[in-house]
């Protein structure tokens, strides 16, 4: 029997939210806003801590930095109980600054401070990898050389691409190598069928999804040439937030697909739970649960 459900390589940060009238900010030496927050948050961090609230066996592993950031990544999870182990990298901890409009809507200003040069040793991560069924990779640069030993240890592999635009050669490492694919239609416009077909064609995706905000998903699976589409969920109370709604949408995809789900099953609580995530304030502050996931299902009409 395999150790954990999910092994989550790579994606713990620090987003500060800063709530601006309109994503257009004036000229001017200083713009008045509502109090400026620290969030733990990050891709992998949403993922693991939303597997970890429906209850899949989850591990987390990263860099993070002997920093303030990272002593308040470590203490977060420790009141969650999220299995997480880590190396320390000099650089420091991730961190970004995510501008959010009134309806929501936000920009991200990334800083993805650890140097290219980065790596993490074998024998850190090996013993995690090898008994995980399945393991999510965030698009780091050293989580890419993690997947021959994913392959020869048999563990199957999601990643979550973001707003690639199906070039970018960094992204395509790992939408050709990974078993599942999550990907934003932000920057694909009319070309994210043929996107989402060439991850197929070219690579080893079982699926890959295409997640599209207020417009729903797209589903592409191996075999079928359809690309289908699912509505978004109407969350219970108003949008207010939208970071975090992917990794989301990808915990409960993931929860349904490892529980034995149809394709079709996973769509549908994804949906949900990204709009749950839509509803909150912060970045991964709540996680929708499993009772609440199968008690929104019966409800889905997308």
């Amino acid at each position: 029997m395999s150790s954990y459900d999910i092994l989550v390589v790579g994606g713990a940060g620090i987003d500060t939210i800063v709530r601006v009238p309109s994503l257009q900010l004036p000229l001017a030496d200083a713009v008045h806003v509502p109090p400026i927050l620290d969030y733990v948050a990050h891709t992998g961090n949403g993922v693991a801590q939303g597997c970890h609230a429906l209850g899949l066996r989850c591990k987390f592993i990263d860099f993070i930095g002997d920093d303030a950031q990272g002593a308040a990544i470590v203490q977060r999870y420790k009141e969650v109980k999220l299995d997480f182990s880590y190396l320390i990298e000099p650089s420091g901890t991730r961190r970004s600054v995510n501008l959010v409009d009134r309806q929501g809507r936000r920009l991200s200003l990334y800083d993805g401070r650890h140097p290219e040069t980065l790596r993490m040793p074998p024998n850190f991560y090996l013993p995690y990898l090898g008994p995980a069924r399945h393991a999510h990779f965030s698009i780091m640069g050293w989580v890419a050389q993690l997947f021959d030993d994913a392959l020869a240890s048999g563990t199957t592999v999601s990643t979550d691409l973001h707003d690639w635009d199906g070039v970018n050669p960094h992204h395509r490492v790992f939408a050709l190598r990974s078993d599942l694919v999550f990907l934003s239609t932000a920057a694909l416009g009319e070309r994210r069928d043929t996107v989402m077909r060439a991850i197929v064609e070219q690579g080893r995706a079982q699926a890959v999804i295409a997640m599209a905000g207020g417009d729903g998903a797209y589903l592409l699976e191996r075999g079928k040439d359809e690309v289908r589409h699912f509505a978004c969920a109407e969350p219970e109370l108003p949008v207010v937030d939208t970071n975090g709604a992917g990794d989301s949408f990808v915990a409960a995809f993931l929860h349904a697909w490892l529980g034995g789900e149809s394709l079709v099953i996973a769509m549908r609580r994804g949906a949900i739970a990204g709009a749950f995530a839509c509803a909150r304030h912060g970045t991964h502050e709540r996680f929708v649960t499993r009772e609440v996931l199968l008690r929104s299902d019966q409800g889905y009409t997308g």
